[in-house]
């Protein structure tokens, strides 16, 4: 079987565009001898997976919430919460493939087993991986779960930066329009959060750190996934492998065993029955987002998360008997207005493309900046 060898500069492209390979629902079908399901039976298949996506999503931020930052916890141990989480999904991928391995043949779960030339092949993903799970959690202890959305908003903003800054690939004008009114929306965030008295420039330095892992994650989990023959099962069990074993140093380094150590519920059952449940809320979001993409595309899933994130706002300030201002709500509108934008345009610029494959790369940004 010969394998496609992937450049470095497609790599980036598939990355930072987005060009996951699924056609949107609301492009054009390449062919028609495929027969589809019943549209009724589509349509029910797809809400109950963007259910499961928002239910799953929205869950897990609220418990992370409750980890890092509730007062009748009072545990400040964010490393110890993220290194617990990995543990427990590089286990559960280690357990499932045990069981597929025992039970009937599953080609979606291949075996599992430690191979320390891949580990170090993946090592680069997994620092890039530890920033983005560490600086996540790190924003959502500083900051509400309300303002958590625009916190770490500015992914889009690091896509198109570092498109340019990498590919030297220009980006549409109204893309970069979207953009604007994200980075507005994210600074009109910043101005309100600071005239209620509830900024945290820690949290905020942790949202943009977030951000910045999450585009180059993207870019590195592209780039390895030929090391594990293209297994997103096998890229998650290295993945979180490796970050349980890079994470100890770093406890150490912040005196987070001494902080377990003196800490009253460590042998409480609630306490590591909040923390399981959390780990595998954490495995799960990653399957979840995988089916959405499946059963609609990459552009219905990003829709569907700016929506999500539009309702754990909403849900987020009803939970916590918050008051918010008008401009608070405005700059919560405009980073999802932009971030609904953006997919807007990068949907009707691959249908142009789609419609016009003989389009030049030079062409297709033709009002391009």
């Amino acid at each position: 079987m010969t394998r496609v060898q992937l450049t470095r500069t497609g790599i980036l492209r598939m990355a930072l565009g987005g060009d996951g390979g699924a056609a949107d629902p609301l492009l054009p079908a390449e062919g028609g001898g495929v027969r589809r399901a019943p549209f009724l039976l589509r349509a029910l298949r797809i809400a109950v997976v963007v259910c499961l996506y928002w239910f799953t999503s929205i869950a897990m931020v609220f418990l992370n919430k409750y980890l890092l930052d509730s007062p009748s916890l009072r545990l400040d141990a964010p490393l110890f919460v993220t290194f617990f989480q990995c543990a427990l999904t590089a286990t559960l991928c280690l357990g499932l493939s045990l069981g597929a391995a025992c039970g009937p043949p599953c080609p979606g779960l291949p075996a599992l087993r430690l191979d320390p030339k891949v580990s170090r092949s993946v090592l680069p993903l997994s620092a890039v991986f530890i920033g983005m799970v560490t600086s996540n959690n790190l924003c959502l202890k500083h900051v509400g779960v309300a303002f958590y959305n625009v916190g770490r908003s500015l992914t889009t903003v690091f896509n198109v930066l570092l498109s340019y800054l990498l590919l030297k690939q220009t980006t549409s004008l109204y893309a970069l329009l979207a953009c604007g009114v994200i980075i507005g929306g994210f600074w009109l965030g910043v101005d309100q959060e600071g005239a209620e008295g509830t900024l945290s420039w820690t949290g905020i330095f942790f949202g943009i750190l977030a951000s910045l892992c999450v585009s180059l994650n993207a870019i590195y989990t592209k780039k390895v996934l030929p090391v594990v023959d293209g297994s997103i099962w096998r890229l998650t069990f290295y993945n979180n492998v490796n970050a349980c074993v890079l994470f100890f140093p770093l406890m150490m380094l912040l005196g987070e065993f001494r902080t377990l150590y003196h800490f009253d519920k460590l042998g409480s059952p609630s306490f590591w029955g909040m923390m399981t449940l959390g780990g595998v809320f954490g495995f799960a979001i990653g399957y979840v987002t995988g089916l959405q993409i499946k059963f609609t595309s990459p552009l219905t899933h990003n829709v569907s998360g700016t929506a999500k994130a539009c309702a754990q706002t909403v849900l987020a300030v009803i939970y916590f008997e918050e008051t918010k201002s008008f401009l608070w709500w405005t700059s919560n509108l405009m980073v999802l207005g932009g971030s609904f934008a953006y997919t807007w345009v990068k949907g009707l610029e691959m249908r142009k493309v789609q419609e016009d494959p003989n389009v030049k790369s030079s062409e297709r940004n033709e009002t391009g900046v």
